[in-house]
């Protein structure tokens, strides 16, 4: 397979994959911003730039991780280039969710809780909680896209876990300790 060949292969694996991943990249734009619209922008910079640099894209390799990874870059190309007013990024928890009758109502309530609790930590913990309890990303890959030492993922988890405890009437913790 020639250079051209390749480049092909990657820009369509790119092209196929990158619809599938949308909810999730808006997902993850919306706990690193806290806002609707910006997360918008982020998940369309990020497209843009897979597409941009799709002969950097190892076909067959995991192209969720490869896109968080640009979205995360990203964000902090943004966050490096403006000013970030305190207060600034946090998403009401009731406009996040979506209730599905009155059998999810109760479900909604505690998660709006959860949430609402979630959005308090500090932006560390609030990003790590995001990649390893909401995207399933080992502590290893969290740590890889972050750029920090695994250890520091472990932490980090450790104290949103502590923080979050207060929150089960039994005692119980909200995250899983691992």
């Amino acid at each position: 397979m020639n250079q051209s060949d390749h480049m092909s292969v990657n820009r369509r694996e790119v092209e196929q994959g990158l619809p599938a991943l949308l909810k999730r990249l808006w997902r993850y734009g919306l706990v690193l911003s806290g806002d609707r619209h910006v997360a918008e922008e982020l998940v369309q910079a990020t497209c843009l730039r897979a597409l941009e640099k799709c002969e950097q894209f190892s076909a067959g390799t995991s192209l969720s991780r490869w896109t968080f990874t640009i979205l995360s870059s990203i964000w902090k190309n943004e966050l490096r280039s403006r000013s970030v007013r305190l207060g600034e990024g946090v998403v009401d928890a009731e406009l996040a969710l979506v209730s599905d009758g009155d059998e999810q109502i109760e479900m909604n309530i505690f998660a709006a809780q959860v949430l609402k609790e979630i959005e308090g930590l500090p932006e560390a913990q609030r990003v790590s909680v995001f990649l390893v309890y909401g995207e399933g990303l080992t502590y290893r890959e969290a740590a890889k896209m972050l750029e920090v030492p695994e250890g520091t993922i472990m932490s980090r988890l450790a104290a949103a876990r502590v923080a979050l405890g207060a929150m089960k009437p039994d005692g119980e913790p909200l995250l899983p300790a691992e």
